[in-house]
């Protein structure tokens, strides 16, 4: 019998590997994983840490003397405004892994548009041999929204693939080497952007943030012609009916978009079809378990020792 509580799991992602893993982690502790059928009427009172991914709307009720809410993602607006929500230390994930992928799906996308792939794709698929003349990266300017973790690793690796970098975020960030901007300086901004990558968090300002007003403000003449919107920061920020109409209209030159409003994103939605659009299943830095119980195991120990956990929500701006 275990000297510790179980964690609680509600996760909503890949249970057989979550149940797969599970197995070996938290060896001290146990769990109780809520996808797995002889554990979901198991008393949850006695529970004081939570990881959780998009969880059952009456979980907070069933267990009411958690200490710590642990976040299955880097997000937690899957988890902020529950119904019951108590007052406790909300944690995100953060890791190496996750942050690597996140800027291995922005570099490619940034690549992709840049040197025509989806143009390639079409003369692959038509048997055609047809050459293209691409601008160089150099000749690109790549705008990053959000500036925490994520925003600044895939910040430093489009610089190394030689685009021209810049970065905005709500409160002005100080990165070596990369001009930034402000709330108050959006517009200038976007007016110098090529390729506009969206990484923000979701909260109620930048719930449709990404609309066709906005795609108005990017730069218009730059080496690729149009500027493109590439997105893997949460689907609801972006408005998809203006997406649609601005890639249609020839505002925008294209779109890579990892996350939807709703998800799975539906069969008859015309983003499918949309030219020089690329479309990942929410998979562009998908967590993985192990590097997630790993970081849960070090936050609770360091809430055990007294030490001050790290990357808690702040919860009155929402990330």
């Amino acid at each position: 019998m275990s000297a510790h509580p179980p964690i609680l799991v509600d996760i909503k992602f890949n249970p057989e590997g979550v149940a797969r893993v599970l197995k070996t982690a938290f060896a001290d502790r146990g769990s109780i994983n809520l996808a797995d059928p002889s554990d979901r009427a198991r008393d949850l009172r006695e529970a004081e840490y939570a990881l959780l991914w998009k969880p059952d709307a009456d979980l907070f009720a069933r267990a009411p003397n958690l200490k710590v809410i642990f976040s299955g993602g880097a997000g937690v607006d899957h988890i902020i405004g529950m119904a019951g929500l108590p007052a406790i230390p909300i944690v995100r994930f953060v890791d190496r892994s996750l942050t690597a992928r996140m800027s291995e799906w922005v570099v490619m996308q940034c690549l992709m548009h840049l040197r025509g792939q989806y143009a390639h794709d079409s003369h692959q698929r038509r048997r055609e041999w047809a050459k293209l003349i691409a601008p160089e990266a150099a000749e690109i300017t790549v705008g990053v929204m959000g500036l925490g973790i994520l925003g600044q690793d895939a910040v430093a690796k489009l610089k190394v693939m030689g685009f021209n970098v810049i970065g905005w975020s709500r409160t002005r960030k100080e990165i070596a080497g990369v001009e930034t901007f402000d709330a108050a300086e959006l517009d200038s901004f976007l007016g110098k952007t090529d390729i506009l990558v969206g990484l923000l968090p979701l909260t109620p300002e930048t719930t449709g943030f990404y609309d066709s007003g906005l795609f108005k403000k990017l730069h218009s003449y730059g080496a690729l012609g149009r500027p493109v919107f590439i997105n893997a920061g949460r689907g609801k920020s972006h408005v998809e009916a203006d997406i649609v109409s601005a890639v249609r209209d020839g505002i925008l030159g294209g779109a890579s978009l990892d996350v939807f409003e709703a998800e799975p994103l539906g069969p008859d939605n015309p983003l499918w079809a949309l030219e020089n659009v690329f479309i990942t299943p929410h998979d562009a830095a998908v967590s993985e378990e192990n590097a997630l119980f790993r970081h849960v195991e070090a936050q609770i120990a360091r809430f055990e020792r007294g030490e001050p956990l790290q990357f808690v929500v702040d919860r009155a701006v929402g990330y």
